[in-house]
């Protein structure tokens, strides 16, 4: 059988933790072949964010259908769209095509606190891009902002938290909802499936990995989960291995850089 094939449509992080070159690194990890479409350029270490850079909606709008005629996807990682253009010409491409296993990041800040995502691009995503995508995997912090709403606002506990961004992210849209957890003490993750009446759920539990090498866990979760669902798993199956891949990621990185370091990628 051929490699299968899966499309991450992201920035470029030239550290290479994050975005583009990252995901090409986790499909390969994962016996998958990666086609790729740059929706930015950033001038980025493992530090900070300096500058964003978007290309030109057109040539994303060019490369994402003349890469889906010659490699038709079996799974799509969304990340980075820095717009509300390209967030316009990504929601026509899922529109059109209807590509299978579409696993979207909602990319809106960058650890350091540059914004990815302009108030457009956010609006685009909530009422267009969210009826195509099969699964969104915010961690709490973006979930609340999706939402409307600040971390900690919702909920007597974290756990709760999470509990009713997933359920309010179902009311809009969203099929299923992996909210991640490693922003808090207890790197828990929820798996939401809706309806939003009546979702199930299912929580993937570990104990914090105290680590700098964190830069781009976002990014290899949601490829982890795509590459997953593209070889034949299913969706918790897809969570649950990939969870623990980001995790023997992190373990077995290098101490790279002077911020916040990349995964070891290539782990097995």
């Amino acid at each position: 059988m051929p490699l299968p094939v899966v499309l991450s449509i992201a920035g470029f992080d030239p550290s290479s933790g994050a975005g583009i070159t990252a995901d090409i690194k986790t499909a390969s990890a994962h016996g998958c072949f990666a086609t790729t479409c740059i929706t930015a350029l950033t001038v980025q270490t493992t530090e900070r964010v300096f500058a964003v850079e978007a290309v030109d909606a057109g040539l994303i709008r060019d490369t994402l259908f003349e890469l889906v005629r010659d490699l038709p996807p079996a799974a799509v990682r969304i990340g980075m769209l820095g717009n509300g253009l390209i967030a316009e010409v990504v929601a026509d491409f899922l529109e059109t095509v209807r590509p299978p296993n579409v696993v979207l990041d909602p990319v809106l800040r960058s650890t350091s606190g540059a914004a990815l995502l302009d108030a457009r691009g956010e609006s685009v995503l909530k009422h267009r891009l969210l009826k195509f995508v099969d699964v969104i995997t915010p961690n709490i912090e973006e979930a609340a902002v999706l939402c409307g709403h600040l971390p900690g606002q919702i909920g007597s506990s974290p756990e709760d938290e999470i509990v009713e961004l997933a359920t309010r992210l179902h009311h809009l849209g969203c099929k299923s909802v992996v909210v991640t957890g490693g922003h808090l003490d207890q790197a828990d993750d929820l798996l939401s499936v809706g309806p939003a009446a009546s979702p199930r759920i299912e929580w993937f539990r570990a104990p914090k990995i105290q680590s700098r090498a964190t830069h781009g866990t976002g990014c290899a979760f949601a490829m982890a989960t795509a590459c997953n669902l593209a070889n034949g798993l299913d969706l918790s199956q897809s969570v649950r291995d990939a969870k623990s891949y980001v995790r023997r990621a992190i373990e077995t990185a290098e101490p790279l850089g002077h911020g916040h370091g990349p995964l070891n990628h290539l782990c097995k």
